[in-house]
């Protein structure tokens, strides 16, 4: 990741030691080498949901469900969130995770193509996280850009792409990235910075 490793040490010294569920999902995503979020992005999230009043959530892309987890930690009884995995056994284990963890009751996982989820989504959302194939990203910002409220966040992780991004003659899942992100800076609807959190983390709000 971009973040130096000493600066990911002393961040570690200064979150709270994870709960039983948390620490479980993050060895398995270890044991599996299976990408997550990490704590650090975790706690961006659930402190963005928090500070915007989220009830809603998309998640574009939840794997075994370790970003829920911490959205779902933002949200108050009545919220939901929405998850999205081509997986049936990520599914069976995101809702087993969030379920102990107390939270099944927030969430709806949807077991198919996240774009597809997207497209067809009723209502609007107050945060829409995207982390699908990296291929498609571009794909993703005029549905999600529809589907949320105004000043709801549009956030999009691995945008630095493991510092791809500023390496001459991109392949092309690095292209798909940068286009990305020339798109969401350059749209007319959406106000957008990138914080270089682990591996770029995109905030873009809907105005």
């Amino acid at each position: 990741m971009i973040v130096s490793p000493e600066i990911e040490r002393y961040l570690d010294t200064l979150v709270t030691p994870a709960d039983v569920v948390q620490r479980e999902m993050e060895r398995l995503a270890a044991e599996r080498s299976f990408p997550i979020v990490g704590p650090h992005v975790g706690r961006l999230l659930s402190v963005l949901a928090r500070s915007c009043g989220a009830r809603r959530v998309l998640e574009l892309g939840s794997g075994f469900g370790y970003s829920a987890l911490w959205f779902a930690r933002a949200l108050t009884p009545d919220g939901e969130i929405h998850c999205t995995d081509n997986s049936e056994e990520n599914s069976d284990l995101a809702m087993g995770f969030l379920g102990r963890a107390g939270y099944g009751k927030l969430v709806r996982f949807h077991l198919g193509d996240a774009l597809e989820v997207l497209e067809r989504a009723e209502g609007q959302f107050d945060v829409i996280f995207n982390d699908v194939d990296k291929e498609q990203y571009p794909r993703v910002i005029e549905p999600a850009v529809a589907r949320l409220r105004p000043g709801g966040l549009f956030i999009t992780d691995n945008v630095l792409w493991k510092g791809r991004v500023a390496r001459p003659d991109p392949d092309a899942t690095t292209g798909a990235v940068l286009e990305f992100n020339r798109r969401i800076h350059d749209h007319p609807g959406l106000e957008v910075c990138v914080l270089p959190l682990r591996d770029g983390v995109a905030l873009a709000v809907r105005r």
